[in-house]
């Protein structure tokens, strides 16, 4: 099949974002989706952008950026989906083909049906830009310490990563840092083992690359986030086919803890992110300064340790 190129939004205004839906008779009718609409000939994703979301809503967005990238096959039709984020625009958003509109938290999106291709850019709507990562070399008593100087930083996602703790002191510690992240407003995943859920109410587990690929189905439901570290299109397409909600790439740069790991640089993690299907944060020697270039490469952000 042809694939139709899509240029598509993720308008947001004061902390909601916009969704319309779908007219009946149209393919995938009565969904709710994210504005957009087909590439003309000769049209650049930018130029489209402006032009649907002009079309569509009366809106002229002012500031935007690349967000995420989905390709995706229907029995009758294969889709490349180039959505953008839109954090400023003039004029006041409102169906001017007769479309519903409506403005929902990002929490809310789950709640709503859309087509299948547009489950990744849910996703990446909720995701924040920066997922941190506890450093190894912490002892159990600095790791309260270590967050609180960083839960200001939000909005983010937290890894609560030590692998040098024994599993009991692992989820003790865990437990006091969810309580100060739930105050925040800031979610917290577990790292290496989805039973560790059972244990203790946190928003998700990250797999190393070695235990995702032992996996061969989702191990818990989508309420919670599912993550995955991976290094190159085998290890994606694994956490793809198995339902992983969002991935990091690495190592982007040399780090202190993998010095001698090869590096993908730049072109490499640019290669590999534009097939995902999900999310991927570039990881390995990130710092916040890195944004624009993770952006611009197809990622969702950047993730790290020591660079934030």
């Amino acid at each position: 099949m042809k694939r139709i190129l899509v240029v598509a939004a993720v308008i947001r205004f004061e902390g909601k974002i916009l969704i319309a839906q779908r007219a009946a008779d149209a393919h995938q009718g009565g969904l709710w989706e994210f504005p957009g609409g087909k590439l003309e000939s000769g049209e650049t994703a930018a130029a489209a952008l402006q032009r649907e979301l002009e079309e569509e809503l009366g809106i002229v967005a002012t500031s935007y950026r690349p967000l995420i990238q989905v390709t995706h096959d229907y029995p009758d039709k294969s889709v490349c989906l180039d959505v953008w984020e839109v954090s400023v625009f003039t004029g006041q958003a409102h169906g001017r083909e007769g479309q519903p509109v409506r403005w929902v938290r990002p929490e809310e999106l789950s709640a709503y049906s859309f087509p299948a291709a547009n489950h990744p850019i849910i996703a990446a709507a909720q995701l924040p830009s920066r997922y941190l990562m506890t450093p190894d070399a912490l002892e159990p008593a600095e790791y309260l310490h270590w967050l609180d100087e960083r839960l200001a930083q939000a909005p983010l996602l937290l890894l609560f990563r030590a692998p040098a703790l024994d599993v009991d002191t692992y989820l003790q510690q865990a437990a006091r840092m969810l309580l100060r992240c739930r105050k925040a407003g800031v979610p917290m995943l577990l790292h290496g083992d989805p039973d560790y859920l059972r244990e203790l109410p946190a928003d998700g587990v990250h797999l190393p690359a070695q235990k995702l690929m032992a996996l061969s189905q989702r191990p818990f439901s989508d309420q919670l986030w599912l993550a995955a570290s991976v290094h190159d299109e085998a290890e994606l397409a694994h956490a793809q086919a198995v339902g992983v909600d969002f991935v990091t790439l690495s190592p982007v740069r040399s780090t202190l803890s993998h010095p001698r790991a090869e590096v993908l640089g730049w072109a490499r993690f640019a290669e590999i992110a534009r097939v995902a299907t999900l999310p991927v944060y570039a990881l390995g020697g990130m710092t916040g300064e890195d944004m624009q270039q993770a952006w611009e490469s197809g990622g969702q952000g950047v993730a790290g340790i020591r660079g934030f």
